[in-house]
């Protein structure tokens, strides 16, 4: 009889013993493959090369890979530095509404530690504008001691950032991205230098010519119109002539600044040569390209120009030649037709000179 009780009960327990087996190699199914999906992230995080993809990584694919609702990217930028890269590059911020900027008299934040606990309107609005979760880790990104951003992590569970919890994991996930971050606005930085005219500060002509490549095969793609602006300094010559190169590099600077101003986020601006300077302006017609070229005319012409040395400020006026492709030849190669729209508002701009200068023409 204590025989039979004795295995029966040593049954019972074999399978209690295989029930906890099952569950133990469960749970390091699941466990290695939370591992593979977090060096996944690792590998995706620090392979981006460009600023799209860092953005994307840390915005999309964070947040599935770590289980939360929202995952923002905050940085430092009082100069403006990293915005105008992005404006140069094409990236619209309404394109990643969890990439934001730290408004500079913003709530005080961590310097140095992560935070977690739950989420505080006050402190924490800023670091989540569109969404509100229940409790939050929010992980200073530091380089060279010196703070270039956040990221917050936001999860709608109340218990998953508690204060008590152990911040090891999370603070080398932010060494590795502030790394990461450095890297591309680094990269982006190099980028833009070998792309934009020293001068100016706007693109160079490299720049100009694969944009409107780009945007000719979209356009003959998508069937939408492109239209080129040939801009062009009247009496260049006159004013290094009298007044000295210095003051013709002011005037190129100023002249290339309110060009800019009249222009949308789409559009590309680029110093040809000289004084020459190019617009690329997408999904515009002839007629969109004469109202914007005469905002410019008129920009230019209105405000004289101040030169350092001068006694009175220089009157400049601008020339320029429209030309558009509504939509390109589908027939032609982007190369070649994006020459035969340069040369059109070239054609174009060079009547406007021989017509008196401080005008607007339109290719035929």
């Amino acid at each position: 009889m204590n025989s039979a009780v004795d295995t029966q009960a040593l049954l019972v327990e074999n399978q209690q013993l295989h029930a906890e087996l099952q569950d133990l190699l469960e749970q390091a199914r699941i466990n290695q493959q939370i591992m593979q999906r977090h060096q996944a992230f690792d590998l995706r995080l620090i392979g981006s090369s460009e600023f799209r993809d860092l953005i994307e990584t840390v915005s999309l694919l964070m947040p599935n890979t770590f289980s939360l609702e929202i995952v923002t990217l905050t940085l430092v930028d009082f100069a403006f530095d990293v915005r105008r890269i992005l404006h140069d590059l094409q990236i619209g911020l309404d394109e990643y509404p969890n990439l934001l900027f730290l408004p500079e008299n913003g709530p005080a934040l961590p310097l140095e530690k992560p935070t977690l606990g739950p989420y505080q309107h006050e402190l924490h609005q800023s670091l989540f504008p569109f969404y509100q979760p229940a409790s939050v880790a929010i992980l200073p990104l530091t380089r060279h001691q010196t703070l270039i951003g956040y990221l917050a992590l936001g999860s709608a569970h109340e218990g998953r950032f508690t204060g008590n919890l152990a911040t090891d994991f999370i603070e080398r996930l932010a060494s590795v991205v502030a790394i990461c971050l450095e890297n591309v606005i680094n990269n982006e930085r190099l980028k833009h230098i070998g792309l934009t005219d020293p001068l100016t500060g706007v693109n160079n002509r490299r720049y100009i010519e694969q944009r409107m490549q780009e945007e000719i095969g979209r356009a003959q793609r998508d069937r939408s119109a492109l239209s080129c602006l040939f801009i062009d300094i009247d009496h260049f010559k006159r004013v290094n002539d009298k007044f000295g190169h210095q003051s013709g590099d002011d005037v190129l600077r100023e002249v290339a600044t309110r060009i800019k101003k009249e222009l949308r986020l789409s559009d590309s601006l680029g110093r040809y040569g000289g004084e020459e300077f190019i617009v690329l302006l997408t999904q515009a017609t002839l007629s969109d390209a004469e109202r914007i070229a005469e905002r410019i005319r008129a920009s230019v012409a209105q405000q004289a120009i101040e030169i350092v040395g001068a006694d009175e400020a220089l009157q400049v006026t601008v020339s320029i030649g429209a030309a558009a492709q509504t939509p390109p030849d589908r027939s032609m190669p982007a190369d070649q037709a994006r020459q035969k729209l340069i040369a059109s508002a070239d054609e174009a701009l060079y009547r406007a000179k021989e017509g008196g200068r401080n005008r607007v023409m339109l290719a035929g």
